[in-house]
Parts: structure tokens; C-alpha cells; sequence
């Protein structure tokens, strides 16, 4: 009972320690005046509004929300067939394709970034906003092949080997039988590439850095003219975001077989 208590208490210490610089921003976020605070002096939710009310954050917002919805729709496209060749190809050779496929969330998020800044430099399409969309897709790639490759882990093979039997081909095996199956593994890790593509700042600031300012830029760009608390509303904002999109996937989806926990056998 002591043991339990202990480690209870151990949880919740180390949780209020990771959550109390969360509990520092929000509380800026609220200041009445403009000053980074805290405790917070007065009480004020103008700053949160600014984020639609001003022009250039407004700017910023649109261009963050577009570039993670292009971002996780590309991320989506690469993994989806990559998963499915990885599935219906159980060779060792197979893994090669895998491993490109982890390499660019592997590496570290600079000298990806890096490489892309370099590639789009030399074909002449550096500062185009597209670019950013397929960077960030291909960073984030990863996170939705891993997701598709739990989701058709999860499909029971005989059923694909009655729908081959009964005459269909790859294309109505996909369409019928696995798409169904594995549509909650696809939302998940387009859900999660989108949520880590509005927050990516390194990636998006050696591409696109110059032309077009997504929130996280325009936050640090705004941190040469001073502090407000709108840049506190706008990463409460973020996580807020955070927290539904994920929040939604624990609530409609199944977050253990997400995060790789299999169902044990019995």
C-alpha cells in the first residue's frame, strides 16, 4: 500500500513538473497589459483574439493550417503505398524501403532541414510555398507509415485470401477490403503529421523562412521587436490543438494498437 502511494505520488510530482512551464505560458497568455508576467496582472482574453483579429498573425495562421493540411496529405500518399508493399512483401529485402521510410524522422531535424534547403537552392525553386508542404511531408512521413504498418499488422489475412480467391485483384483488395480495415490507422497518422507540421519551425525556416511566415516563424520573427503575450496565446493555442486532435484519436480510435501495443492473445 506505502509502495503504491509512493510511486503515485513520484507520478504526479514528476507530472506537475513537466506541466509547469505550460502553466507559466497560459498564465502570460492572460496578462491584461501587454508584459510577459506571472502571476498574471489582471485578466484578459485580447490577446487570444488577436491571433484572428491582426492581420499578419492571421497571415501566419492561415499559412501554418495550410501547410499542415498539404504536409499530412503528402505524408499520407508516400506511406500509404509503402505500407501496403511492406505488408504484401514479407521479404528481408522489403526492410530497405522501411528504413527509408524512418530515415528523414530519424535523422536530426537541422540537417534535414539542411539537405532540403540545399536541394530546393540548387533546382531554383527556393522560397516557393509548395516546397515547404513537400519538405515537411517527406520529414513527417514517418509517422503515418508507422501507423498504417500497425493497421494492416491488425487485418486477419485469411479475409484477404477469400477476397483473392473470389476473384479480386489488388486494386478491389484495397478498395473493399483493407482501405475499411485500416481507415482509422490512416486518420491517426495523417492527424499526426498535421499536429507536428503546425509546430515545425527548423524545416519551414530553411525553405520557406524568407517568403512565408507559418505561425512558429512569425513567432520568432516577432521576438526582434519585443515580447507580447500574443506569442504565449498563440502556443496555448497550439496545444490546445494538440490536445483535441489527440484527444479525438484516444476517444474514436484504438490509442494502445496506435502506440504499438498489441492485443494480447487468449
Amino acid at each position: 500500500m506505502r509502495g503504491t502511494f509512493l510511486r503515485r505520488l513520484y507520478f504526479f510530482a514528476v507530472g506537475l513538473f513537466l506541466a509547469l512551464p505550460l502553466v507559466v505560458v497560459a498564465g502570460v497568455s492572460f496578462n491584461e497589459k501587454q508584459d510577459l508576467t506571472f502571476p498574471p496582472i489582471g485578466f484578459s482574453l485580447s490577446w487570444y483574439g488577436q491571433i484572428f483579429a491582426d492581420a499578419e498573425w492571421r497571415r501566419a495562421l492561415i499559412a501554418s493550417v495550410l501547410l499542415a493540411v498539404s504536409a499530412a496529405a503528402i505524408a499520407v500518399a508516400v506511406a500509404l503505398p509503402l505500407a501496403w508493399f511492406l505488408w504484401r512483401r514479407i521479404a528481408p529485402w522489403a526492410n530497405v524501403f522501411q528504413l527509408l521510410g524512418v530515415a528523414p524522422f530519424i535523422l536530426p531535424p537541422v540537417i534535414t532541414a539542411l539537405g532540403m534547403l540545399t536541394f530546393w537552392a540548387t533546382s531554383g525553386f527556393y522560397g516557393q510555398p509548395w516546397t515547404a508542404a513537400i519538405s515537411h511531408g517527406i520529414f513527417f512521413v514517418t509517422l503515418p507509415l508507422v501507423t498504417l504498418s500497425l493497421g494492416f499488422a491488425s487485418i486477419d489475412r485469411s479475409l484477404v485470401e477469400a477476397a483473392a480467391t473470389m476473384g479480386a485483384d489488388d486494386r478491389t483488395l484495397l478498395k473493399t477490403v483493407v482501405l475499411p480495415l485500416i481507415l482509422p490507422y490512416l486518420v491517426s497518422g495523417y492527424a499526426f503529421a498535421f499536429v507536428l507540421s503546425l509546430n515545425e519551425y527548423i524545416v519551414a525556416y530553411m525553405t520557406v523562412g524568407f517568403t512565408t511566415e507559418t505561425l512558429p516563424i512569425k513567432i520568432f520573427n516577432a521576438l526582434r521587436y519585443g515580447y507580447t503575450p500574443t506569442m504565449a496565446a498563440v502556443s496555448i493555442f497550439f496545444v490546445a490543438l494538440a490536445a483535441l486532435v489527440f484527444g479525438l484519436i484516444a476517444r474514436f480510435g484504438d490509442i494502445r494498437k496506435l502506440l504499438g501495443a498489441m492485443a494480447s492473445e487468449g
